[in-house]
């Protein structure tokens, strides 16, 4: 089976889709949790990583049951915070980055449906300098997001 080209069957039905740039310090926290993951080659999920969600990615949500973001955040409380999201458009709709939600929306508008139920899992961090090393706050942070998805697999 396939829609718009993409080939339904060879696709794993979870995807764990971290993002964030390796050199900026505690913004790698949603890449690391990403190859953490993918490092234990759980069944039935595909990880991906990129610096930022674009419009392309809409692709990679074709196919899937479920599908978790990660990501690095400054405003919410440590260690991180699960949370259900929905399609929804705001400002980074039109930019050259854009949210989860952003992206949700652009799925609904380029295949007439709403993507897969999507959760985001934000892990608190601190340092987003150009050059930082991970802070230790982020990386207890990082073990914790972890030790998560770990005990609760398959969350979803």
């Amino acid at each position: 089976m396939a829609v718009l080209g993409v080939n339904l069957t060879k696709i794993a039905p979870i995807l764990l889709f971290g993002y964030g740039n390796l050199g900026r310090g505690d913004d790698a926290l949603g890449v690391l949790l990403q190859e953490a993951i993918a490092a234990l080659q759980l069944p039935r999920v595909e990880c991906l990583t990129d610096m930022q969600l674009q419009v392309e990615h809409i692709t990679d949500l074709v196919g899937r049951e479920r599908i978790l973001f990660v990501d690095a955040d400054v405003s919410c409380a440590a260690p991180y915070l699960l949370e259900k999201l929905t399609a929804q458009q705001d400002d980074s709709y039109t930019s050259h980055a854009l949210t989860p939600a952003a992206l949700l929306h652009a799925f609904r508008q380029v295949y007439g449906m709403d993507a897969p139920p999507t959760q985001v899992l934000h892990i608190r961090g601190y340092v987003f300098e150009l050059g930082d090393d991970l802070s230790l706050k982020a990386r207890e942070n990082l073990a914790q997001a972890l030790s998560l998805i770990k005990q609760s697999w398959p969350f979803f």
